[in-house]
Parts: structure tokens; sequence; C-alpha cells
């Protein structure tokens, strides 16, 4: 059953790579649908379910609507921190005895956190569906989060940063860039948290912000896999379904101003070679300019074959490496695109003619060649993106948290295919303003001294 839904898949990706530069609505090449059904419980928590008898495993995520954007200033890495605790042990499971239990019957646990949201996923063979959602009921009820718990993964956390922020050439690039371009808005740290802010958070602080979030009423259950939907509702119901409700949870997250005048800044870092960034504020996911800005970073930025690749490593040789994104989320965000300079050359030279391809686009737009290249390849990554349960799971979770409308899991792929060179251009010229612009460049410290790390 495995070869024969890949097979279907693989067909229609071939399907979707002809689709040319033309609108959507000219060809009949789509991905299936999804057969889902989405309800809400009396206790708040939403749940998704999709029925795939193409294997048989049972799929469950555990979406909360909690990220770093939705910490305070000052207590920084608490989302993430919980990534960690939510293992720890509850009232009727000892700590790592969930992930343990999982891989016993044949499954695989992990969870991820970013900046709106953290999820807790399982995959196990479908009969072990009901201990997927005990678990998860258990840990969803009855947390342990106690101090010597708290101190222990604390500890984990600030090892964590040391090793992929600290001690990286470049690992606080990203830090830093975000740092520079926001003001007010949570965005301007990173998920991982800062150390201080780590050292100084107390038990209470920590407690706070479990009650807060972790409630039914801030999650939604993504259900993807072998079972009858009635069914896995009614298990959804016996375990979840019994987690009684949270308080109200607040949304009074910051909103960054409007920016008004181009920033630039200068820092140094203990790094081997300068790096220079250029970034501007843009939308957020779901909004309509989001789609063609996506297929913008994607030819201006994304891997070797990209235009700022092109021009500044291959041809001009004036920087080591060039690469950027649009990072489209659920409140707004930047495009921003760096390069790490060459040996030889100033880094403002190479600031400079990043700043020329960016602008480039608004004068010139892109060509119908690089657009249909740039569609093919998010056709292709769709498609091949809704191989396996998970994969379902990530795209309904994402529509309904992020977008909060499910309707945009299958509605994505003729936004993409229905963008045009004057949407790309437009959207260009509307967000790559002089006002919104940040110019960032990295200098090596006194301390920086070449090393092997490699780039980001």
């Amino acid at each position: 059953m495995v070869h024969r839904f890949r097979l279907r898949a693989l067909a229609l990706l071939v399907a979707a790579l002809a689709v040319t530069s033309a609108s959507a609505s000219d060809t009949d090449v789509r991905p299936p649908k999804f057969d889902y059904t989405m309800t809400s419980l009396a206790n708040g928590l939403n749940v998704v379910l999709l029925e795939d008898h193409s294997t048989p495993v049972a799929h469950v995520a555990i979406w909360y609507h909690v990220g770093s954007k939705d910490e305070r200033p000052g207590r920084t890495g608490f989302a993430h921190l919980f990534e960690h605790l939510m293992f720890k042990g509850s009232r009727n499971v000892r700590p790592e005895q969930h992930p343990s239990l999982i891989t016993s019957i044949g499954g695989e646990a992990n969870a991820e956190t970013d900046e709106d949201s953290t999820i807790y996923w399982q995959t196990v063979p479908a009969q072990h569906l009901p201990l997927a959602l005990w678990l998860e009921a258990d840990r969803m009820a009855s947390l342990d989060v106690s101090e010597d718990k708290f101190r222990m993964e604390r500890e984990v956390v600030k090892e964590e940063r040391r090793m992929r922020f600290e001690n990286q050439p470049f690992g606080r690039l990203p830090e830093i860039i975000f740092d520079k371009a926001f003001q007010v808005h949570p965005y301007k740290h990173q998920t991982i948290g800062s150390l201080a802010d780590l050292e100084a958070a107390s038990i209470e602080d920590v407690r706070a912000f479990h009650r807060t979030y972790y409630v039914p009423n801030n999650a939604t259950a993504v259900l993807v896999g072998d079972f009858e939907t009635k069914q896995a509702l009614a298990l959804v119901e016996r375990y979840l379904g019994r987690v009684p409700r949270g308080q109200p949870v607040p949304r009074d997250i910051p909103q960054e101003p409007k920016h008004t005048a181009e920033a630039r800044y200068t820092v140094t870092e203990s790094w081997p070679l300068p790096a220079v960034v250029l970034s501007y504020h843009i939308t957020h996911d779901g909004h309509p300019d989001a789609y063609p800005l996506h297929i913008l970073a994607k030819i201006l930025s994304d891997g070797d074959s990209s235009r700022l690749y092109r021009s500044l490593v291959y041809e001009k040789q004036m920087a080591l490496a060039a690469f950027g994104d649009a990072k489209l989320i659920e409140h707004p965000n930047l495009f921003y695109a760096v390069a790490i300079v060459q040996p030889g050359h100033q880094p403002e030279t190479v600031l400079r003619q990043l700043q020329a391809e960016v602008d480039r686009v608004k004068t010139e737009g892109v060509t119908a060649d690089e657009l249909t290249r740039a569609k093919r390849q998010f056709a292709r990554d769709y498609i091949l993106g809704r191989e396996t349960v998970r994969q379902k799971a990530l795209h309904l979770g994402h529509a309904v948290v992020i977008h909060n409308d499910i309707k945009t899991a299958d509605g994505e792929f003729d936004l993409f295919q229905n963008v045009t060179l004057a949407d790309v251009q437009r959207v260009a010229r509307t967000y790559f303003t002089p006002e919104s612009r940040m110019l960032l460049t990295v200098l090596p410290g006194a301390g920086g001294a070449p090393g092997t790390g490699g780039l980001p």
C-alpha cells in the first residue's frame, strides 16, 4: 500500500511540474483535497480528524498556540523550556516514560517549538491510538512542573543555547538580525531565549506560563491515520475531553510600530569573517501578498541557483555565501538577505551589491522562466510534502492554528500557482522601501580568528 501511495504522489508531481506560468485555472492539476472532519469539544479543544488508510499507522499531534512571541521581556525561552518539561513526567507517567512507551510499541515521538506554536506529536501503529491520546491527556491535565525538574531542564536548555548559538561561528546571526530589526514585538528575541532570562526565571514564573497556555482551549488535536473518524473522535472525547478548560488566553502582544526611516547598524562578533545583512519588514503568513513574497524570496535567495548567490558568489566572487528568506509567520516579520564577505573585499561594497540586486527586482521584476521554475518547485514541495500522515497533520494544524482557517490547507496550492509576474514586482515595490530597510554589518571583533565552523 505504501508503494501504491508513493506512485500516486509521484504521478501527481510529474503532472504538477507541467504547470506553466499560466493561471492555475488553466490546468486541472491539483493535489488531492483533504476529506477532514473538524469540531470543538466542550472544554475548548479544537479537533481535526483525517482518515488515511494507506498505512496501518495513526499520527497524533497536539498544537499549543504558544510560542516565543507570547513571552514577556526578561522572561524569554519559556515556550522552548516547556518543550523539554513536557517529557518530564505527569501524574501517571514517569520522566521520559512518554517517549519510551511510544518507542516500545514501534512508534516515534518528538516536539518542536517556534515563534507562534509548540507541537507535541507521535506516530504509532493504528491499534495504539488510545495509548497516544491517553499520554497526551495525562500531561495536558497533570504535568509535574517541579522546582528540581525546572532547574535541571533549564541547565539543559542553557547548554543547548551555548552549543547552537554561542559556540558556533555565525551562530548568533539570526539573534542579531531580529534584535536590531524589531523594536518592541517579541519576534525581537529568539525561541531559545537568553541565558540571563533563563537564569533569572523563577519556578512561579514557569508555572504561571504553564497555567496560562497549556490548556485545552489553547490547543488543537490533529489526528491523521488508519482509523474510523467516529471511533477516533469518541477516543478524543474520552481522554482529552475530560481535561478542564483553562482561563481565557491573553493575546496582549505588543505590535511593532511602522518603521519610517532606514536603520543602519555595525556590530562586532568573534567570527572569522564579516557578514552583511539587508532586511525589510513584510506582512504575515496567509496575507494575499505572502504568496508572491514566498515566490520572490525563492528566486532571490534560496539556494545556489538564486540571484543573490549567482551574482555575489559565482559572478563577482565577493561573497563566500549568500542566502536569505521571507519569514512569513503569524505576525508581520522580515525578508532578509545575508552575504558572508570574501576575504579581500570590503563589507560596505558587498552590502551595496546586495542592495542593488534586491532593488533590481523593483525596477525590472523577475523573468517568466524564473517564475515558472519557482512555481514548479512549490508544486513539487506541496505535493510531496503531503505524503506521510505527519506531513498531512502539519498542513492541517498550520491552517487551523496559524491561519485560523482550515480551508487554507487545500487552498494555498492555487494561491501559489496564480501568482503573476506583476504580483512579484508589486510586492517588491510595496515592501522593499527605504523606510522599511535595515542595513547591518557584523565585523570580526578583537577575538575573531579564522575558524572551521560551518555557515548558517
